[in-house]
Formats: C-alpha cells, sequence, structure tokens
C-alpha cells in the first residue's frame, strides 16, 4: 500500500499536475497575508477557509492522476480496500505540503502576530496552534471533497468539476452564521468564526469542532468507498 501511495505521488508530481493547484494555493496566501500583520489565529482562520476548495482540489487531481486501467488493476492486485486507502493517503499527503506551507509562510514573513497590549486575544503561539488545527481539518474536508469529485466516481470531467465546485461553494456558504443546515457541510466556517472570537470559546467548542469535520469527512469517503464498487 505505501508503494501504491508513493508511486500515485511520483504520477502526480511527475506529470506536472501539481503545479495548477499548488500556484493558486500560494497566490491566495499572498492575497491573504499580504495586506499586513494580523492576529494569529484570525489570519489562519480565514487561509484554512480560503485552501478548502484548494485541498480539494488538489485531492481530486492526484486521484485522477491514474488512469482508469491501471487503478482497476490495482484493485485486483492490492485489494479495493487498500487500493482506496492509498489513493486517499497519496491526496492528503500532496494536500499536506500545502497546509504547512500555509502555517510557516506567514511566520517568515512576518504577517502573523501576537495579541494588542490589554486585548483578549490569544498568544502566537496559541493561535498558531489553533491553525495548525483549522488547517488539518479544512485538509479533511478537502481531501474527502475531491475524493467524491473524483473520476472514479464521477466518470467525466463536467461531472467532477460540479460536484467540486458545488461541494465547496457549499461548503462555505452554509457554513456562515445563520445558516439553516450547518451539520451537512464540513465546519471550516464554523473554526475560522472561532478563531476570530476575543477571547477564544472554550476548549470544548474546538473538540466539537474537531468531531464534526471527522464524522463529515468520514461519511463523505464511506459515501465514495461505496459509489466505486461498481464504477471502477
Amino acid at each position: 500500500m505505501i508503494a501504491l501511495t508513493r508511486m500515485r505521488l511520483a504520477g502526480f508530481l511527475r506529470g506536472g499536475r501539481v503545479l495548477a493547484p499548488l500556484i493558486t494555493g500560494l497566490v491566495l496566501l499572498g492575497i491573504l497575508h499580504g495586506g499586513g500583520r494580523s492576529s494569529a489565529a484570525a489570519a489562519y482562520g480565514y487561509s484554512a477557509v480560503a485552501l478548502f476548495p484548494v485541498f480539494a482540489w488538489l485531492a481530486k487531481v492526484v486521484l485522477d492522476t491514474e488512469p482508469d486501467v491501471q487503478r482497476r488493476l490495482a484493485r485486483i492486485t492490492v485489494g479495493p480496500a487498500r487500493e482506496l486507502v492509498a489513493g486517499t493517503l497519496a491526496a492528503a499527503t500532496a494536500g499536506s505540503v500545502l497546509a504547512v506551507a500555509a502555517i510557516v509562510a506567514p511566520l517568515l514573513l512576518g504577517a502573523v502576530r501576537g495579541p494588542e497590549p490589554g486585548s483578549a486575544e490569544p498568544s502566537l503561539a496559541a493561535g498558531v496552534g489553533l491553525g495548525v488545527l483549522a488547517h488539518v481539518l479544512s485538509l479533511l474536508a478537502g481531501v474527502a471533497l475531491g475524493a467524491l469529485a473524483s473520476r472514479a466516481v464521477t466518470r467525466t470531467i463536467r461531472n467532477g468539476v460540479t460536484v467540486l465546485v458545488t461541494g465547496a461553494v457549499l461548503g462555505i456558504v452554509l457554513g456562515l452564521q445563520g445558516s439553516v443546515a450547518p451539520w451537512l457541510v464540513p465546519p471550516v466556517m464554523a473554526t475560522a468564526r472561532a478563531l476570530v472570537r476575543a477571547p477564544l470559546p472554550p476548549a470544548g467548542t474546538f473538540w466539537l469542532l474537531s468531531a464534526w469535520a471527522l464524522a463529515w469527512a468520514g461519511t463523505v469517503l464511506a459515501a465514495y468507498g461505496w459509489l466505486r464498487r461498481g464504477r471502477s
């Protein structure tokens, strides 16, 4: 399974398909953090929301790199479960590189800061830690959405793009405060809202957000696996 994961990542990198989503992600980071210094927690919260569609795009591209015949041979060779996990791991690994860049770049550029004197904002260390959590949750959701939009499920480019764009837009719109159905989407917006509050909400809120993200991603990945049974 590890060898299959490495092979898929190698094909993704050598084919040059990494460039479009990677450049898009870096441009978004430049726009977000290029306007001056801001609270670390708030900056990372917005960054995680902005990168959610890019994480999904990356995951889809990784899973679509392998030709259909090669994917079917891999399922026969290592089994459906291991083949599915290998693809998911490859997509998560590719996305994690961008997530690390999203955490490190603002620190190197001096775009994030600690609390203002007398404010209730979290410390720089706490803001970075919560930023890591926000990007991990966004990455989980993005990988799940990208998998659901992959060619193995949607069959055509049109269907795949429709699922990807619709899922990304709904994930942000339905996540807005006051939405009638916030639990239908991952908590990327809910996490960002929690990070911009001063003082921060209690730790239990972030445990709840983490459980929400895991449950949502697990459900979507389970649907991905079920849909692939008769289509791969």
